[in-house]
């Protein structure tokens, strides 16, 4: 049984990193893009719109204030970890190091669940702006294969097909490609917003909170906690 709180020691941990295959590739602007890129992307581009239709309306303001105080703790603990733990592994290594062997088993599937869902989550996403986008130039995508679950969508299989090949390649080809894909999505973002800054109409920020629907999360002060951890799955 105790065998199962096991710990290792980060002396342990170093020598096994360094008896690996793996080696330090990645700089400071790769990983602060991979940050960057994570966030830029699933939350901006996919879930906002639905955060705000469903559940904060022009409060959604509020919900991104409440995720980002949240996601700066998860910065701060996960710099504090990596700092104390300076190999790869993730969580999984930073719990084997503090918590035992079976807290860093189970984070370690949950981290497998996790990255499934995720990913899951923006290739669909990204299918519904390409079919989106193929429609603007009259090539519609047949539904069959670009439809709602429960039927096989085609793009979302590509992209994931492209994105796991590039990785397959290797992390620092993968890696430079995200710092472009971000640099590219940052200057988007800040031309959306200076272009669409005199589009205001104000008469749709009133009520700024609108009142709950009488469900948890339909709007109201519920609403914003609810778009807030919309807000924060998609940063993470």
């Amino acid at each position: 049984m105790m065998g199962l709180f096991t710990k290792k020691s980060i002396g342990d941990l170093q020598a096994e990193a360094d008896r690996g295959l793996l080696r330090r590739s990645l700089g400071p602007w790769n990983l602060t893009a991979l940050g960057i890129g994570s966030i830029i992307g699933t939350g901006i581009f996919v879930l906002t719109g639905t955060a705000a239709s469903q559940n904060a309306g022009p409060a959604l303001v509020f919900s991104m204030i409440l995720s980002a105080v949240g996601c700066a703790f998860a910065g701060l603990c996960y710099a504090e970890f990596a700092a104390m733990v300076p190999v790869a592994g993730s969580a999984y290594t930073y719990a084997y190091a503090t918590v035992g062997e079976i807290f860093a088993w189970i984070i370690g599937w949950d981290l497998i669940l996790e990255y499934a869902l995720s990913t899951a989550t923006v290739a669909v996403g990204w299918s519904g702006y390409f079919v989106s986008l193929m429609h603007d130039l009259a090539l519609d995508v047949p539904p069959s294969i670009a439809g709602p679950p429960g039927t096989f969508n085609l793009p979302a299989f590509a992209i994931v097909l492209l994105v796991a090949s590039l990785l397959v390649i290797g992390i620092k080809q993968s890696a430079d490609t995200n710092t472009l894909l971000v640099a590219v999505k940052s200057i988007v973002l800040v031309v959306f917003v200076v272009a669409g800054a005199a589009y205001i109409n104000r008469s749709n920020l009133t009520p700024f909170i609108p009142p709950n629907t009488g469900a948890f999360g339909q709007f109201g002060w519920s609403g914003i906690l609810r778009g807030a951890g919309v807000m924060f799955s998609a940063a993470l």
